[in-house]
């Protein structure tokens, strides 16, 4: 990401319209910070929202963790509730969904892993407990994912390390899953069960892995599909609970992707890269940041839902796109940026709200008709 300071947007809401009368309302919100990543956090009780912010403050170099409660005034805005100043800058920031005191574990570039403690009365961050550099990986940590219940965080980095890391009370154990001594280099990860999670790298390439099965990936997927564009690194991985067989991925050149386990060797292609001269309808031509499954997007095929059939997509782009793609249909444009989208979320109690962080020190806040 570029990090110039520009000029913030205009705190105004925006009006899309998306079919007939139904409209897309957007609030942007210029932050004095930049937004490496956000998370909205489960709600601490019916009334309250919160998000969670990693910043960093390119003035003095510092970097925290901030919570900050969403006030659905007209317009809406977001005020500091609590913050915890990192060691280092932060690579990649995930949330627990366990509603009594949810967890948000943060690395960093420096190779630190740090959890912490949310207080559901006054919206507070504690430090539980941290992993030191240069434990986990030799390097930057490229990516984190804690399971659900937040017991397990699974870390990746580009040194071709794997670990494990159970979090105790006030205490992590970890333990190397695999290293691949550089010879692969790890982007992304994500859990799909509480014994099994994917992790995708360069050359598009995707792993799957089952605790059960030791020694290394239980499965693999090389992108040489993707010709001419094997150097293409996935960015992000989402699988939905009810499909653990499909393994979803974003990355270089606009490409989403997913790789049904069950059909290995064959990608279904959502954007981006072609295959033999056929391309899919692709919102975005650079780095896809993130990919989300969107559960509020109706499939336009719903009644032909297959469990082969990929459920809608929400990706963010580096050209600034924030849109919804599915197989075989046109993408639906949300937002189309000046500047990058480094990272969203899609409320999981109320999808229809999607937050996202823009390059350009602001906030944006979509609520979908």
């Amino acid at each position: 990401h570029a990090f110039s300071k520009q000029q913030s947007l205009p705190k105004t809401p925006t009006m899309v319209v998306i079919g007939a009368e139904r409209t897309l309302q957007i609030h942007r919100l210029p932050q004095s910070k930049y937004i490496d990543a956000l998370r909205w956090l489960p709600p601490l009780s019916a009334f309250d929202r919160f998000v969670v912010l990693a910043v960093f403050d390119s003035d003095s170099d510092a970097s925290s963790v901030e919570i900050h409660a969403l006030n659905r005034s007209n317009p809406p805005n977001l005020t500091p509730q609590s913050s915890w100043s990192s060691p280092s800058r932060i690579s990649s920031l995930r949330v627990s969904h366990t509603l009594h005191k949810p967890l948000v574990a943060a690395s960093t570039f420096a190779g630190s892993l740090h959890v912490l403690l949310t207080d559901p009365i006054d919206a507070s961050l504690e430090l539980e407990a941290t992993v030191p550099e240069k434990s986990l990986h030799a390097g930057p940590i490229s990516c984190i994912d804690l399971q659900e219940s937040g017991s397990e965080c699974v870390s990746v980095g580009e040194d071709g390390r794997v670990n494990l890391v159970s979090i105790g009370d006030s205490r992590l154990n970890y333990r190397r899953v695999f290293d691949s001594k550089g010879l692969v280099s790890y982007t992304a990860a994500k859990w799909a069960s509480p014994m099994e999670f994917a992790t995708g790298g360069l050359g598009f390439s995707l792993q799957w892995w089952d605790q059960r099965k030791p020694g290394g990936p239980a499965s693999q997927f090389k992108g040489n599909w993707a010709r001419g564009t094997t150097s293409g690194i996935v960015h992000s991985i989402d699988i939905h609970p009810s499909r653990k067989h499909t393994c979803l991925a974003g990355g270089s050149s606009g490409t989403v992707f997913a790789w049904d386990l069950r059909w290995q060797q064959q990608p279904i292609i959502l954007s981006g890269v072609s295959t033999g001269g056929a391309t899919a309808h692709s919102p975005s031509e650079s780095e896809v940041w993130e990919v989300q499954y969107d559960s509020y997007t109706h499939s336009s095929n719903i009644g032909n839902i297959s469990s082969s059939r990929i459920l809608p997509v929400m990706i963010c782009s580096e050209d600034g796109i924030l849109a919804v793609v599915e197989q075989g249909e046109e993408p639906i444009e949300l937002l189309a940026e000046p500047c990058a989208i480094n990272s969203f979320d899609i409320d999981r109690r109320n999808p229809s709200d999607v937050i996202c962080s823009l390059e350009w020190e602001s906030i944006a806040i979509l609520t979908r008709p």
